[in-house]
């Protein structure tokens, strides 16, 4: 026969175990050693062991449900009871009890925070119930309807209540923004009613413009246009598909009495076209200054360009944008060629930088170690979650480390 201090085999073979209420049989071993049978019986004790552990781990670390939690248990406990095992199955027992006792009271936990999300749930309708009740007296017509709109997709993201609550808040919910819809209806349709009113006047307006167009008086009649587009500012907007139309009409009777205007002022215009020639020949050299190599060099040119440029008298207003401009465009790139020179010989800000990321890399190497040992230790869960921090961490370090290249370093 042999013993170990929670079981034994008798010389007929039989296995038994330990208890607090005595000995119970385990099982039947016939094919090797007593010592092998302990052996056998104490490893499936382990096992019991491994598993209630487990899912202890799992009640402790994950949101388990109390209902898989406690079917678990009942499992476990069922193996216990059936004694198929050499070990301290009366310790078991105990941790299967504590088990339940703190399943239960995670129960009673979810219990309180539901019935606290149902309380905040009802705060939440609350405040907007009054926010659509309040919205319903703006003017403010498009911001009010895209928040009220946003308030509908708030309230269908948040939990039922009961029942009669739930139809009362939803109640006013609705007569607000009912409330709200009869009363932009109302505006749009005065607001109609205005646009068809600008319309007939800008009707007249452009008549006017019409039968201005021929006038060779050039003071009198500019000074009649700009009259007629005061007037035309002040009779608001016509609607959409007429005051295009209109617009066009109007511009177009300007444009023959002013192009006629021009005509008359052609002389000048040939002055202003040779400093345009002028202009886009000093364009043109500058824009061989790109792209900028020696620094020194090209600001110096750039400013004797520039005064050059501003000896110049005026251009035709149409080609001023597309000249200044490209001259505006070395000028930007000569500034942004400051600026990078500015910043690469900043020790300051390359200091920043380069503490940025030692900070970084400390934080990336300290977040790579947790994770290295939760896996170890078999916190697939937190290695996980600690890794997905890493990934993060490791982008920032990577974006800070590209910049510490602008430095030289």
């Amino acid at each position: 026969m042999s013993s170990d201090p929670w079981g034994r085999v008798d010389d007929a073979g039989t296995v038994y175990v330990r208890t607090a209420e005595g000995e119970k049989v385990v099982g039947s071993w016939q094919a090797g050693s007593p010592e092998e049978a302990l052996a056998y019986f104490t490893r499936k004790y382990d096992g019991l062991v491994v598993e209630i552990e487990l899912l202890e781990r799992r009640v402790k670390t994950t949101d388990l449900s109390a209902k898989e939690a406690t079917a678990a248990i009942d499992h476990l406990r069922e193996q216990v009871e059936a004694a198929h095992a050499v070990g301290d199955l009366d310790a078991l027992a105990r941790r299967l009890d504590a088990l339940t006792g703190t399943v239960e009271k995670r129960r009673e936990e979810r219990r309180a925070r539901k019935a606290q999300q149902s309380e905040e749930a009802k705060q939440a309708k609350e405040r907007l119930v009054a926010e659509a009740e309040e919205l319903a007296g703006s003017e403010q017509w498009r911001a009010a309807g895209e928040r009220l709109r946003a308030l509908v997709d708030e309230w269908k993201r948040l939990p039922r209540l009961d029942r009669r609550t739930d139809d009362e808040f939803w109640h006013r919910f609705s007569h607000a923004r009912s409330a709200f819809s009869k009363r932009r209806k109302a505006h749009f349709a005065q607001l109609d009613a205005q646009r068809e009113e600008a319309r007939k006047r800008k009707e007249k307006l452009v008549a006017e413009a019409e039968a201005l167009s021929p006038s060779r008086e050039w003071g009198p009649t500019a000074a009649k246009y700009r009259d007629l587009m005061q007037e035309w500012k002040a009779a608001g907007r016509a609607q959409r598909e007429h005051e295009e139309d209109l617009w066009s009409r109007f511009r177009a009777a300007q444009d023959v009495f002013f192009s006629a205007r021009n005509e008359v002022f052609a002389e000048r215009d040939v002055e202003q076209r040779e400093n345009l020639a002028r202009k886009e020949e000093l364009a043109t050299e500058a824009e061989k200054l790109l792209p900028i190599g020696d620094l020194k060099s090209a600001r110096a040119a750039f400013r004797s360009l520039n005064e050059r440029w501003d000896a110049i008298g005026h251009v035709p207003r149409d080609a001023r944008p597309k000249v200044e401009g490209r001259m505006r465009a070395v000028e930007q790139a000569i500034q942004e060629s400051e600026e990078a020179e500015w910043r690469r010989s900043n020790p300051e800000a390359r200091a920043r930088a380069a503490g940025l990321t030692g900070q970084l890399q400390d934080a990336v190497d300290k977040l790579r170690a947790q994770a290295d040992k939760a896996r170890a230790d078999g916190n697939t869960a937190k290695a996980e979650k600690l890794e997905q921090e890493l990934q993060g961490r490791q982008a920032l370090l990577d974006e800070a480390l590209k910049g510490l290249e602008e430095f030289g370093g």
